[in-house]
This record gives structure tokens, C-alpha cells and sequence, in this order.
């Protein structure tokens, strides 16, 4: 039986990994899937695939496709969620608004991690520029509480619904919301172990793909995913709703070229990394 180790945030996004896992969908393959939570998020995973502690990953497209145009030896296989991800603006509970010219305090998982590059995208939104942004590196989404409780932070982007049980206890502030201008998660896997397995990698999507579809139309699943991740019903319906997970075939560089295209805009990768890019990346 080939084993492989995957890692993802421990998020409603992955149930239909979880649930294809404790279902053993994957024993028809001859596969055995060791799941492991990554509470660090995106950078945390991007280690992982460096280290070869992890195999395969689920985790942010403007993660990834950072990393690999920088040397990570890994690569994009699929889109996994089509949908955009709501990242949460969150400020401490005293939270006085800055004007665009002052210093920009975020707290971060990781540089390089979604929590981090999508901080550039709401600086574009509100017009702020780019050196006004600093960082504090948290670890987690607790760190990142921790960072607004404490004053080590005026911002932290996170999850909306992951974040709502902090929100509803008044560890913090939530003042709006920045969405991905693109498919927000992808199914990454190490580049030496893709040559290898690269049929049985799609056929593991493949059956992802199908857990996901009974999710979307079984009638159970926001209150399975409501008491597994300790979160509210009626938004679990919500989000629910909003998220689309992808069952299909999709056009992966059409897919991906709007990440590409901010990553250059917010000189967050440079014109001899974003050379041929597809090719670096799928």
C-alpha cells in the first residue's frame, strides 16, 4: 500500500479530505492518506513540501505560486476551491482608525503566507502604499488574537468563519472583509514525487472531487461541519452556500494568471521569476 503524507489547514475547507479519509475511499486505490493538521497555515505547509515532511498539500494559491516561482520544488496539480476565500479584517477591540500615510501593523502566520500577501491586496484596496506595511510573525490564527489583545498588531486577516467564535466572545474587532480575486485554495504536491505518481495523484483528486459533490447536496453536512469545527449553524449554511469546491475539469493557467499577475504588481516576485511561469508552476 503506497502512503502519503498530506497536510491542510484544520478547517470546514477540508472536510471532504477528512471525510474521503475516515470513509477509507482511498483503500480502492491501494493508498493510504496520513492527514496532518496545519494550524501555521500556508507557510507552515510550503516548509513542509521543502522538508519533505509533507507529500501533498492543500493551501492558498498566492502561497504556493510564490514559493515555487522562488525556488520551491513543488507543484500545482489542481484548484481546489473555485471560490474566492473571505479573509476577515480584524483590529483589536480599541481599534482607532489610521490614516493611509501611517505605519501598518499586521499580524502574520508566515511571510509568504496568505495571512501576509493578502495584506498587500487590502493595502491596494484602501490606497495605502506599500512600505507602510509592517509585520509581526504570530505562528497561528490564536497568535494572531494574541497580537491584537496585546498591541503587537492593528491587523490581522484571517478566515471570517474561523475567526467568528473570537469575534463573538470580543476578543476582537471585525471591520470588513478582502476577498482573493482568484480560486483560493489548490492541491500542491513535492515536483520528485509527482514524476513518480502522478496517475495515482489524480485519482486521488478524483475521489476528493466526488466526496466534495455528496457534501454540496447531502443535507447533514452544515451540522456535521458545525460540530466538528465548533462553529455556528446557521453560518456554516452560509458559507456552505458560498463555497465552491472545484469538481471539475479546469483551465489551471487561466486559473492561476490573476494570482501571477498580483504577485508581480505587489513586487512580491520579480520579472525574471515570473518568466514562463506556467511552466514553473503546473
Amino acid at each position: 500500500m503506497k502512503k502519503f503524507k498530506i497536510g491542510g489547514v484544520p478547517e470546514h475547507f477540508n472536510y471532504p479530505w477528512r471525510k474521503a479519509i475516515e470513509e477509507k475511499a482511498f483503500d480502492k486505490l491501494n493508498v493510504e492518506l496520513h492527514w496532518s493538521d496545519m494550524t501555521g497555515g500556508t507557510g507552515q505547509m510550503i516548509k513542509g513540501l521543502e522538508t519533505k515532511s509533507l507529500d501533498i498539500a492543500v493551501l492558498l494559491t498566492e502561497g504556493i505560486s510564490k514559493a515555487i516561482l522562488q525556488g520551491t520544488n513543488a507543484k500545482i496539480v489542481d484548484i481546489y476551491v473555485n471560490s474566492p476565500l473571505q479573509w476577515g479584517i480584524h483590529v483589536p477591540k480599541t481599534f482607532v482608525p489610521e490614516t493611509k500615510h501611517d505605519n501598518h501593523r499586521f499580524a502574520i502566520s508566515r511571510y509568504g503566507s496568505g495571512s501576509h500577501l493578502m495584506s498587500y491586496v487590502l493595502a491596494k484596496e484602501e490606497q495605502w502604499q506599500k512600505d507602510s506595511l509592517s509585520f509581526n510573525v504570530i505562528g497561528d490564527v490564536y497568535g494572531g488574537i494574541w497580537a491584537l489583545e496585546n498591541n503587537e498588531a492593528e491587523y490581522f486577516l484571517w478566515e471570517k468563519y474561523t475567526t467568528q467564535p473570537f469575534v463573538d466572545k470580543g476578543s476582537c474587532t471585525r471591520i470588513g472583509q478582502v476577498n482573493t480575486p482568484w480560486p483560493c485554495f489548490v492541491i500542491a504536491c513535492r515536483g520528485d514525487l509527482l514524476t513518480q505518481h502522478a496517475e495515482i495523484i489524480q485519482e486521488i483528486i478524483k475521489i476528493t472531487k466526488t466526496q466534495a459533490k455528496k457534501i454540496k447536496i447531502d443535507s447533514n453536512s452544515a451540522e456535521s461541519i458545525a460540530w466538528r469545527y465548533h462553529l455556528n449553524l446557521t453560518e456554516v449554511k452560509s458559507w456552505l452556500s458560498e463555497t465552491e469546491w472545484n469538481t471539475h475539469t479546469i483551465d489551471l493557467p487561466k486559473a492561476i494568471k490573476p494570482t501571477i499577475d498580483f504577485l508581480i504588481d505587489a513586487g512580491l516576485i520579480n520579472e525574471k521569476e515570473s518568466e514562463e511561469w506556467a511552466i514553473k508552476i503546473f
